[in-house]
């Protein structure tokens, strides 16, 4: 696929009617031979449109006008070439709890919570929110995840956590402003609700921290997982991660995390980890599948907006 491709898709697959912004912005580029040309000398993973637009927002530079940003990129590219090779797309948006946590409450209680790619560990914090599916909340506290469910019944409750811990080639600190402030740069530009349920999550996080490890996700897991508590059912989970992850390596991943005792939920688009057959998903948007120990169960949207369950009701499910 063509780095023009790359961004095209973005466009119409991922901001269309999520971003204006970054909808006009993404197109500008797929068109603009200098930005391109400038991508084609990056290594693959460094020229996601997200990382992109992120560290130039980091930086200051413009992102409401293809002209200006265009401008600015090419003047400013060795800045924003050493940012792009030092940074990574972690996201680390809380709203993908909200998928996460059908699964997660109806897994045996209590729950060892293991986030491969944790960046800050704000999704490791799935009982301290509160969530709105439709007109049924669950939980309390802040922030409040919305969530549009179709084919299931909301969880009843929240499940019960005596252990965290995240893995991440770079773990961010929430106490840290400098680790924040790139955090918010990731949000896109319109998303002010967003960017208020970081904040929101970031204050959960900073008020117990988590234990964050650094770490590969294959080479450094199954120490990680030997420290969970007896007693506990452990769960290894990671959501929008394995695109950032070599084939190969992701091959090893999942063979290392089946054999693991406990669970693993996934929620990753198709493309990155596939299950065979699978339902047509419910739009033309980029959607990931969350899948419990290797089963497909339904199409989630990337920040946990939406979730349409296509498996067979909830009885795939233990408990």
């Amino acid at each position: 696929m063509t780095i023009a491709t790359i961004y095209a898709e973005f466009a119409e697959r991922e901001a269309s009617g999520v971003s204006p912004g970054y909808e006009r912005l993404a197109h500008a580029v797929s068109r603009d031979d200098d930005i391109l040309a400038l991508l084609g000398t990056l290594p693959p993973a460094k020229r996601q449109p997200n990382l992109l637009f992120g560290v130039v927002r980091l930086l200051g530079g413009p992102i409401d006008d293809p002209a200006a940003f265009h401008g600015y990129t090419v003047a400013n590219w060795s800045a924003i070439e050493a940012e792009l090779h030092r940074r990574a797309t972690q996201t680390n948006e809380a709203g993908r709890c909200a998928v996460l946590l059908p699964l997660l409450a109806a897994l045996p209680q209590p729950l060892a919570l293991i986030e491969v790619g944790a960046s800050a560990g704000l999704c490791l914090y799935p009982d301290r929110y509160a969530y709105r599916y439709g007109e049924q909340v669950v939980g309390s506290g802040e922030p409040v995840l919305e969530c549009e469910v179709a084919g299931m019944a909301p969880p009843a409750g929240v499940p019960e956590v005596v252990w965290r811990a995240g893995l991440d080639l770079n773990p961010l600190d929430v106490t840290d402003p400098a680790d924040v402030a790139w955090l918010e740069a990731l949000v896109w530009p319109e998303h002010l609700h967003r960017r208020a349920r970081l904040r929101a999550a970031a204050a959960v996080a900073a008020a117990d921290p988590p234990l964050l490890v650094r770490g590969d996700l294959v080479d450094d897991l199954p120490a990680l997982a030997a420290r969970a508590p007896a007693g506990a059912t452990l769960v290894v989970f990671h959501t929008s991660v394995l695109y950032q992850v070599p084939a190969p390596r992701r091959k090893a991943f999942t063979e290392l995390v089946r054999g693991l005792p406990g669970h693993w939920i996934a929620n990753e688009t198709p493309d990155v980890l596939p299950h065979g057959a699978l339902p047509e998903p419910p739009g033309e948007a980029l959607y990931n599948v969350l899948s419990l120990d290797g089963t497909p169960l339904a199409w989630t949207r990337s920040h946990g907006q939406a979730m349409t369950w296509f498996a067979d009701g909830m009885s795939l499910l233990p408990g």
